[in-house]
């Protein structure tokens, strides 16, 4: 009977997790033949990766966006999984990084010979965009002038007094890249500490306001000249070229794409598609949807002009960042992360606390353990999972906050039982009722509002933490967080973190609200 019962909650259990991929997904049948579209954390990526879903919609092709999921080794292994289909990327990258090439002939690979390559992986390089991003290394004008340096010769020769006064703020996919710090310090015999990494978003306003003197930077950045940089020359041809092509799986139809992306975009129009994200605070999806019209037939919506322009001032920006049509996805997402995570936690940290209170020679190991859980930080979990499971998104970041739910759930409940008096257990043995009796009908009863308030720590914590799940393409409101990190919009930050908050304090309540029905009638009554 124990053994069919507990079948059947098995059944239950997986049948609602696929249920919330299902929602994560779009609850759809058509979402299962959606293009997933991938893009990495900065600028350029993101704006490429809305001209790539909007390109592919407006060829009537469902496609979906999943915005800065990480670095090249995520991406890469979310194309070998099928979690996404095709992303922007760049021909010196693909063969450094990805084809692990770094012969000086390989580096000047032609497209099909870097096809061939590609072949065995049932990836393919294609519909190549017309511009090339390459790597450069950057300071303040002022500074150059003072060193007399404007190449990277230059630099390695100024004497160790002046180099170790140098401050870099590298990217932290620039300081580990085949392709990057390491290579180039091999190559021009650098003597500089590389310091800690920066995001690259971020490195600009810290080279700005001269907390850094160094940063790693993309030719087509937006902020080059806007602060006045002095990218220092390549003078021995280190850097490949950067051309910018599209990442996908060898099966996917690249027709519509070539139709309307190749050759579209020189240096100086993704320079200023950049400026326009960054620099003038325009939305990803808007850039991307401007641009599009105006290269091709489809009219630009007169109500987007009317929008930008009540959005002017920071306060309507805000609340038009806040209230955009994708509330709704993402507050989806962010709930089926934080109760899909919730329930797991439930199954498992509720039966564990049971475990630690029966079983007190146990207790220890089991609050060790679940408490070791929320010392890995979330990242490096998230990582981990990818790896192990095979994929990105919506599965890694569940099983990650199921783990990081467990110490409130289970350290409540076994709080909850231990306090249940022992005379109400010995009157049960009493009456003779078993030990799975005297468990559900005196103790769980007694502890519920011990564990209700572990479940609602959990969920108020998750709510916080799913933020982060934003950063392996689970969605959520972190979305909007990542994306505004990426280009320094603290606005765009704060139409995810406001929402975040208060729906933390919304599930605070509603929990608040539960417990109180659960609370005996006389600590109710009482003032």
């Amino acid at each position: 009977m124990v053994s069919s019962h507990r079948g059947r909650l098995a059944r239950a259990s997986a049948r609602l997790l696929m249920a919330l991929g299902s929602l994560m997904l779009g609850g759809s049948v058509v979402a299962a033949q959606t293009v997933a579209v991938g893009s990495k954390r900065f600028t350029e990526s993101y704006l490429l990766g809305e001209l790539i879903t909007q390109a592919l919609q407006t060829a009537g092709t469902p496609a979906e966006h999943k915005q800065g999921l990480g670095n090249t080794g995520i991406l890469e292994q979310a194309l070998a999984s099928g979690s996404i289909d095709v992303y922007p990327e760049y021909t010196g990258t693909i063969v450094r990084e990805l084809l692990k090439r770094t012969s000086p002939d390989d580096a000047a690979a032609s497209l099909e010979q870097i096809n061939r390559w590609l072949a065995p992986r049932g990836l393919k390089a294609t519909v190549p965009l017309g511009f090339n991003n390459t790597y450069a290394i950057a300071m303040r004008q002022a500074d150059a002038a003072r060193l007399g340096i404007d190449s990277l010769s230059g630099l390695a020769k100024l004497p160790q007094s002046l180099t170790s006064t140098l401050r870099p703020g590298l990217s932290h996919e620039f300081l580990v890249r085949a392709d990057g710090w390491p290579g180039l310090t091999q190559a021009y015999g650098l003597k500089i500490d590389a310091g800690r990494g920066i995001d690259h978003g971020l490195a600009y306003k810290a080279l700005a306001d001269g907390q850094i003197d160094l940063i790693d930077v993309y030719s087509t950045d937006a902020q080059i000249g806007r602060l006045k940089l002095q990218v220092l020359r390549d003078d021995l041809g280190y850097f490949p070229r950067y051309d910018a092509v599209l990442l996908m799986r060898a099966s996917l139809d690249d027709r519509a794409l070539k139709a309307k992306l190749e050759g579209r975009l020189d240096n100086a129009t993704m320079v200023s598609l950049n400026a326009e994200a960054e620099i003038d605070r325009r939305s990803f999806d808007e850039v991307a949807r401007a641009w599009l019209a105006s290269h091709s037939a489809t009219p630009r919506d007169p109500g987007e002009a009317i929008a930008q322009g009540r959005a002017a001032n920071p306060f309507d920006r805000f609340v038009s960042r806040l209230l955009a049509p994708d509330l709704g996805r993402l507050l989806r997402q962010h709930l089926i992360l934080v109760f899909g995570s919730l329930f797991i936690a439930s199954l498992i940290g509720i039966p564990l606390g049971v475990l630690a209170c029966r079983r007190p020679a146990l207790s220890s190991t089991v609050m060790a353990l679940t408490g070791l859980l929320q010392t890995i930080p979330s990242l490096a979990l998230l990582a981990f999972l990818i790896a192990l499971l095979g994929t990105i998104g919506f599965m890694p970041a569940l099983i990650a906050l199921s783990a990081y739910a467990l110490l409130p759930i289970v350290r409540n409940t076994h709080a909850g039982l231990q306090s249940v008096a022992h005379g109400l257990i010995e009157a049960g043995i009493a009456l003779g009722l078993r030990r799975a009796q005297i468990l559900r009908k005196i103790e769980l009863p007694l502890a519920a509002p011990m564990v209700l308030a572990g479940l609602k720590t959990a969920a108020v914590i998750n709510v916080g933490t799913a933020t982060v799940a934003a950063f392996v393409g689970a969605g959520g409101l972190g979305e909007r967080i990542v994306s505004g990190l990426a280009v320094s919009d603290t606005t765009q930050m704060l139409a995810g973190a406001v929402p975040a908050a208060m729906l933390a304090i919304v599930v605070q309540f509603a929990f608040d609200m539960i417990e109180r029905r659960y609370r005996p009638a006389s600590a109710r009554k009482r003032p």
